[in-house]
Parts: C-alpha cells; structure tokens; sequence
C-alpha cells in the first residue's frame, strides 16, 4: 500500500478501483449520451447578450428603443461604380432591395428607410410658403424625366449625406431590426437575419452595381462565419498536441489515454449545455478548446506521475493508485482555481460574459471527475514492456541532470538574479501598462481583420456618406410644461448641446430638433443665413416644430416630451467615445433641472460607451476577486500565506505583463479580452500549486529547500514545461484566424501560458528562498 493512502484520498481511491470495471462502463455510457445531446448544441447570438442591460445608459437606451429606434440597426448601400444614381437599372434595384428588406424577417417594417418609402420627404420654399412630397413618387415608371424630379428633389431634401451619398454615387437602405422572432417570440436569430442578407447582396450585385451591407446581425453572422474555422484550428491543436505527446511519452498508449481524457470533458461539456438550456455564443465558441488545453495539462501530470511510479517497479494498478493518491489534492485544488478564474468573470453584467462564465466553469468543473477518476482508471490497464521501461529510464535520466543545474534558485543568494529581474520587469510592465486602454482601438468591427468584408464595406459607407455608421442619442427628456418642445428655454438648451457637440473632434454630425427648427426658420426668411436661429416667439417655433412631425419620431416622441440628439461620430475608438461621452457629462452637470434632463445613451456608440463603463468598472474588481479567490483557495490547500505568496506573486506579474503586451501591441479591454486574464492566472496557476504540493511534500521528507525544489521538478517539472509549451504552441495557430479577436486572443494566452510557466519555475524557488526558507522541515 502506498504511503499516500491514508485518509479521505485514500478511501476515495480505495473505492475507484474497487469498482473500476462498472465506473468504465459508466463513463462510457454517459459520454454517449452527452454526444448525443451535443448534436443539438446551436450557435446563438442576440443583440441585448451583448450589452449591460443594467447600465444607466441602456436603461434610457430600452425605454425610449421603440420611440427612436434601437442600435440594432442594418444598413445596406447599394451603389453604382459608373455615374449617378438617376439611372432605370440602379433605381430598379434599389426598390427591389428596399422590398426584400422590407420582408426580412425580424425587421421593424415602420424602421424601413429608403429612397422608395414614404418616411423620406423634402421641403421647399415656394411663393405660396411651403411645398413638400416623396423624393419619389407613387406612380414613379422610371422615365427620364421622373429621374430628372428625383435628383431635383433629392438636392431640395436634407437627406444628402444620410440616404444618398455626397457624390450621389450610392443610395442607402436602412432598417432596424427587433430583439424578439415575431414568429415565435424567441430571441430572433441574428444569423439567419445575416444570411438572408447574404441573398440579397447574391441575388442584386451584378454589374456596375455593388452592395455594401453593415450592421450588427451582419457582424455576427460573419464572426459567426469565421467561427466556422475554429474548428480547423482545434483540428490543428489536436494533431500538434497528439504528436508532442507521443515525442513526450514515447508510448502510443499514454497518449492516446491522455488526449481521450482531455477530449471527454469537451464532450460532456458540449452536452451539458443543451439541457442547461444554453448555447454557444459566436465570442465563447474557444471555450471548448481552452477546456480541451486544461485537459491535456492535467492528463500529462496523471501519465508522468503514473509512468515514474512504473518506471520505480509498481504494476499498472499499484502505479495508477500511487499517482491518483499524490495528484489528487494538487491536481484537484488546480482545477478549482481554474473554476475561480472562470466564474469571477461574471462580475461583468452582460449576458454572454456570464454565458461564457458558466460554460468555462462547467468543463473546468467535469475535468475533476474526468481527469482525476477515468484516466487513473485507463491508466491502470496500461503496462511498460522492459524495452519501453529502460528507454524512458534513460530519458527521464537526461531529463533531472538539467532540473539539478537550476537548483541553485532555491537559494537566497541563487534566486537573488531572478528576482531582481522579476522586479525589473514589474517596472516596465508597469510603464507601459498605463497606456492600455478600455474599448475598441481599431476602425470598423474589430473582431474582424481589417481587410474582412465587412470592414472594407464600412469604409466604403463612412467614405459616401457623411453621417457615418456610428449613432450616440442623447435623449432630452421635459417634464412639468405643456408641449415643451416649443418652449424657448427648452430650445435654447438643445441648441446649446447641438453647437458645443458640433466643435467636438471626432463628431462628424449633430442633427436635433433645434437646429432642424432653426433650418425651418432660415427657409421661412427665404433661407438667407443670418435667420437660422432660434425664433423668440412660442409661435414661430411650433412652425419647425409641426415640420418635423412629418419626419415621425426622428426628432421628438410624439407627446412632444422627449427629443433626442444623434451625434454621428467618426469611429468608435474608445477615445473618441470616452471624449465625447465627459462632454455631454460636463454640459449634463452644469444645465440638467427639475423641468429638464439629457439623459445618456442611444445608438450603438451609446451601447459601447455603456459597455466600456461596465468593463472598466469590473476589470478592477475582476482582478480583486480572482487574485482573492485563488489565494484563499491556495490558503486552504496549503495553511501558509507565504507558500501562498510564493504561488501568487508570479501570477500577478504576468498579469501586468499582460496588460502591458496589449496596450504594446493595440488590443483594449473590452468584453472579448477581460476573460483572457481570468484565464490566464486560472490555468497559471496550476504550474504552482502542483510544483508546490511536490515541494512540501519533499521537504516534510526531511530534505531542504533546495532539494525539495529539484526533487519536484523531477516529478512535476518535465510536464510542466512540456504543457506550457504544448499550450502555447497550439493557441499560438490561432494568429492566422480570420477571425481578430480569436487572433488576439491567440496571443494574450500564448504568452500567458508560456511565462506563468517560467515564472513558477524560475521565480517561485527564488520567493520560496526568500519568505519560506525550511520551515516545511519537520522541527
């Protein structure tokens, strides 16, 4: 009997291998079964999983949503690559594309905005007052003359700019979709949306004529889309990781053991999810493989614990018995700080941040049971040959030579070097850590590259159009007067908003009920310019006012108490956004009353800067929880807050380094990125509880420090290294994704998992040196 078996673990392991044989059959069963269920795993996306429902922004975004419309917005620009619009062939197609996005389904038919629909009109002045109409006609046949009206009417309009480009090369079709199927009343499905958008662009682009669509359905389907390759990539990760495991074990049977170990808790993840009534977001569709990563990096410890148990004379049970009684508790307390790292994430109140929480929490929480009870039990079936055994008795001979040569760290004066270099990299990271920003950082949807698609059809958009892609609503909201949208002071605020909005970089346009009044008052005057303002008299005003009824709700609900502001900015960068939004704060501060508020936020840069605030505020206490939960976690496993100190100092340095390589390289800290440090110190920290565990233990032996240290890179030091790097070569293939944020990503974990391992290998011992010493010997 081995000297592990004392106690709980050893009960635990008595009773595994008491009834090994049914617990197989069990395993087996179920993981068919939870296949079975993973075949109707789907892939869903919504708008509002997306955003910080609770947010103050989003509160004011839902209330007033049907009022003047959502964020969810699609927009389609057709455009004709020789001449003007005004042609028979490019109006046919326009109207035809205007109809088939009229019946999409999910789209807010009233929503639809195009050249052929009745909610675009112009304005004239005329000798009688006023003359307005359709910018097309309702018995429009396409003659030359009918164009020739079009034209005259679209350049009377003030819808240059907004629905027909600048150069009058391209002409917009706009839409705003539901959050809900009005079929079924279920979320409706941003992918289907996407598609359906995809037939259209088939079915109309031919000739001179090109369609450019945009929007976030159509994002989400072409995320959605690169997501496709995914699995390609876990594909790749797989062979590379089978063919480093067989240079690593030498043996075809342990690694087959190791990567259907790793490969069962993606399984029973993947069908655990169905009957949690989950799916799979197009954002957390790499937690599977992130699952399948922490199964190899336990399942090598299993098999390297299991094959130096062989390797000393025990038989395949004794050998599988011995490794399950020492790895237990480690291996364990392992995968719990991997379920801390994961379930702190859902301090972020967004829907598919949670979503993906739960997941990774999920396959982290079944690998306990798959990796510490199934591979001990395929273990205990296995056998060396004296062949096989004296071949990898000479590498495991090569192999503690160099873990000898890095002793030395276990010293105070050897460990001097690397925690002085520890410190010096604290500094840098530091320094440049402070450029790191919150939000988006590039141009277009930076989850795609920049060459995508879509990316290059929002180029196209924001260089014909000059209102731009990106909408923030500030909404004024009036109590306490009646139709105080024809109340001079009321006027003057808006004005005010609308002019110091106006002299803001990064805001292209501000379009309000103000100024739109004041252009009224400028036509009234036969649109001499030194007349648009702002009329004195209550009459006058109601004048514009009744104008821009016939615009619906665009500039006023329609008890005339609510009037929003659209700022159209250039971009979305997080810069622009945070300059903008402390601008409205500051003019919010200084005019909001009792009768009177600007509320934020509508629009889709509405939506951002709400989700920008509600990573910043938790990034902070993301960090707190994480770092509190793991070192609580390691207080319990190891009743020392100095071992414990010696686990977690490594782990908060790499972290700064993190934030340090992604404000070197432009990524944000935004929905996509937070998680990979959650990640990150969840699977890191696993190199030190498994090291440290092996240390102790030595060292209860009677060994000192330096011994202890080389003794458990001997048994735990050689798969550390090997799953680090067989980590971080396989999420390193992601760099080549189509997808940016996967290829972000790639690279923040890549580096992650690498330098957590060489930071508990050339740090700890150093720390362990300085705070620990041999206060683990027995007195």
């Amino acid at each position: 009997m081995s000297k592990h078996s004392g106690g709980l673990v050893g009960r635990i392991s008595h009773g595994i291998f008491r009834w090994r044989k049914a617990l197989l059959v069990l395993f087996i069963l179920v993981t068919v079964a939870l296949g079975y269920c993973a075949s109707q795993l789907r892939v869903q996306a919504g708008f509002t999983k997306m955003i910080p429902l609770k947010h103050e922004y989003m509160q004011t975004f839902m209330e007033y949503q049907k009022d003047f419309g959502g964020a969810n917005k699609i927009l389609i620009a057709v455009k004709q690559k020789d001449g003007e619009i005004f042609q028979p062939a490019f109006m046919d197609t326009l109207r035809k594309v205007t109809d088939e996005v009229f019946y999409v389904k999910g789209v807010e038919r009233s929503s639809v905005t195009s050249l052929f629909t009745n909610n675009v009109r112009y304005n004239e002045v005329v000798e009688d007052g006023f003359r307005g109409g359709n910018l097309v006609s309702s018995d429009y046949a396409g003659t030359p003359e009918q164009l020739a009206k079009v034209k005259e009417n679209t350049l009377k309009s003030d819808w240059v700019g907004r629905i027909v480009s600048n150069d009058m090369t391209a002409a917009m079709v706009v839409a705003t979709l539901q959050d809900t199927d009005p079929d079924t009343g279920k979320r409706l499905d941003l992918q289907d949306v996407a598609a359906k958008l995809e037939q259209i662009r088939a079915k109309y682009e031919r000739g001179p004529v090109t369609l450019h669509i945009i929007g976030f359905a159509k994002s989400i389907g072409d995320i959605a889309s690169g997501a496709a390759g995914v699995l390609v990539f876990f594909g790749i990760a797989f062979v590379v990781t089978a063919l480093l495991l067989y240079w690593y074990s030498g043996s075809l049977k342990l690694s087959a053991c190791a990567l259907a170990c790793a490969m069962v808790p993606v399984v029973w993840l993947l069908g655990l999810l169905p009957l949690m009534g989950l799916g799979l977001d197009p954002m957390s569709i790499l937690v599977p493989f992130l699952i399948f990563s922490i199964g190899v990096s336990h399942a090598v410890q299993m098999t390297n614990a299991w094959k130096l148990e062989t390797l000393a004379g025990a038989d395949g049970v004794t050998a599988s018995r011995n490794s399950f009684q020492k790895l237990f508790v480690p291996g364990a307390m392992a995968l719990l700080a991997n379920a801390l790292g994961f379930i702190v994430i859902a301090f972020i109140e967004i829907e598919m941040v949670r979503e993906l929480a739960i997941t990774a929490t999920v396959g982290v929480s079944v690998m306990i049971v798959t990796n510490k009870m199934l591979l001990p039990i395929l273990l205990s079936y296995l056998r060396f040959s004296p062949s096989e055994a004296q071949r990898h008795a000479g590498k495991e001979t090569g192999g503690d030579r160099l873990w000898e040569r890095i002793g030395p760290l276990a010293t105070r004066k050897g460990g001097a070097l690397t925690l002085v270099l520890g410190g010096a990299l604290l500094a840098g990271g530091l320094w440049q850590a402070r450029q790191l920003q919150i939000g988006d950082l590039g141009k277009g949807v930076p989850e795609l590259r920049a060459d995508s698609r879509y990316n290059r059809d929002v180029q196209v958009i924001t260089s014909h159009f000059a209102i731009g892609v990106d909408l923030l609503q500030i909404v004024a909201e009036a109590k306490g007067q009646e139709s105080p949208c024809v109340q001079r002071p009321v006027m003057e605020k808006m004005e005010q908003l609308e002019f110091t909005l106006n002299q803001e970089a990064g805001v292209a346009n501000v379009r309000g009920l103000a100024g739109f009044v004041k252009g009224v008052t400028q036509a009234y005057a036969e649109t001499f310019i030194k007349w648009r303002v702002l009329p004195e008299e209550t009459a006058q005003i109601a004048q514009g006012v009744g104008f821009a009824t016939r615009l619906g709700n665009e500039l006023m609900n329609s008890s005339c108490t609510a009037m929003p502001v659209a700022v159209f900015t250039a971009d979305h960068q997080a810069g622009t956004i945070t300059r903008i939004v402390d601008v409205v704060k500051r003019f919010k501060a200084e005019h909001d009353t009792e009768q009177l508020k600007f509320r934020l936020a509508g629009g889709n840069v509405g939506v951002m800067a709400a989700t920008n605030e509600a990573v910043e505020a938790a990034d902070k206490w993301v960090n707190l929880a994480l770092f509190a939960s793991v070192s609580l976690l390691c207080l319990a496993a190891f009743r020392s807050l100095r071992i414990t100190l010696c686990i977690i100092l490594p782990l908060a340095l790499v972290t700064i380094l993190c934030n340090a390589l992604m404000a070197a390289v432009g990524i944000g800290v935004k929905v996509n990125t937070l998680p990979v440090v959650a990640l990150g110190v969840g699977v890191g920290v696993d190199y030190g509880i498994y090291l440290f565990e092996s240390m102790k233990h030595e060292a209860q032996a009677g060994r000192s420090l330096r011994a202890a240290f080389v003794e458990a890179l001997k048994q735990r030091g050689t798969a550390s290294v090997f799953t680090a790097v067989t980590m971080t070569v396989s999420v390193a293939t992601w760099a080549f994704s189509a997808l940016k944020f996967q290829a972000d990503m790639g690279i923040l974990l890549a580096f992650m998992f690498l330098v957590n391992m060489i930071g508990a290998i050339l740090l700890l011992p150093g720390l362990a040196a300085l705070l620990v010493g041999d206060r683990m010997r027995p007195k």
